[in-house]
């Protein structure tokens, strides 16, 4: 079996490294978890919340998916947000989707995949909700706008929890953000100010 040492290699000269500029950093981060922010991110690899918003571990908690997806059956997904809100009592959920991402690509095209493509139907949806807005745009045009409106798609299905609508009638200050990432530039986008 292959232990891919390289990797655990390359962890104890990044522990190591993170000891020596603060000794009591791993001793603080393993005594308490109070994220303020809620990710809920594509699984893309290109894409990695904590070092996009330049936060350390322990101030972002983060769930991620394929296209960054929020399905009320997905109780992966829902239980995330329940243990974010109701348990770490974040204030803030952010949803971020990112252009070029492969997901959208494979929703936005007409092929199959195999089993993705049930997870991806969703993304098809917003499309479908969508589609006088596509007419007449490049296919460039056409995947920029998917990613941008999955992601508010994904922000109305948040705010449509019943996890988020109680917190809400309860008196919490629970706020869900729409952003998109450039993996050309490094920039969050805030969709919110569209």
């Amino acid at each position: 079996m292959k232990t891919l040492k390289h990797l655990l290699d390359r962890n104890v000269t990044w522990a190591e490294s993170i000891k020596r500029n603060d000794p009591e950093f791993f001793i603080r981060l393993s005594k308490q978890q109070a994220p303020e922010y809620l990710w809920i991110g594509c699984s893309d690899s290109r894409v990695s919340a904590n070092q996009i918003i330049n936060l350390q571990p322990g101030e972002v908690f983060v769930h991620r998916n394929i296209a960054n997806v929020v399905v009320h059956t997905d109780l992966n997904c829902l239980s995330v947000i329940q243990f974010a809100v109701e348990i770490l009592n974040v204030s803030h959920i952010i949803v971020c989707g990112h252009y070029g991402c492969g997901g959208i690509k494979a929703a936005l095209e007409d092929r199959e995949y195999g089993l993705i493509d049930n997870w991806l139907r969703h993304v098809k949806d917003v499309m479908r909700f969508n589609i006088s807005e596509f007419q007449g745009l490049s296919h460039d045009e056409q995947l920029k706008l998917l990613c941008e409106l999955n992601v508010k798609e994904q922000v109305r299905n948040i705010d449509n929890t019943t996890i988020v609508k109680n917190a809400r009638k309860q008196g919490r200050e629970l706020y869900v953000h729409g952003w998109i990432y450039s993996i050309e530039h490094g920039i969050l986008k805030d969709l919110d100010r569209e």
